[in-house]
């Protein structure tokens, strides 16, 4: 199940959980050998992904 944008989730509830969440993540994919433009490549297809979503959502 999805949560919505507008929806409490454990993250809203913990300010620092989504610092902790990117830092991982980047770690995570430098550690595995991707450089900086491939992790820029993925926050611009995440954005890309919640911008599609907002819209579909403002559209209904």
């Amino acid at each position: 199940m999805a949560l919505s944008i507008d929806e409490p989730n454990p993250a809203s509830e913990n300010p620092r959980a989504l610092a902790i969440l990117a830092k991982t993540i980047y770690r995570e994919l430098r550690q595995n050998g991707y450089a900086e433009r491939d992790i820029l490549a993925v926050a611009s297809e995440l954005l890309g992904m919640v911008a599609t979503d907002l819209k579909e959502k403002r559209a209904h």
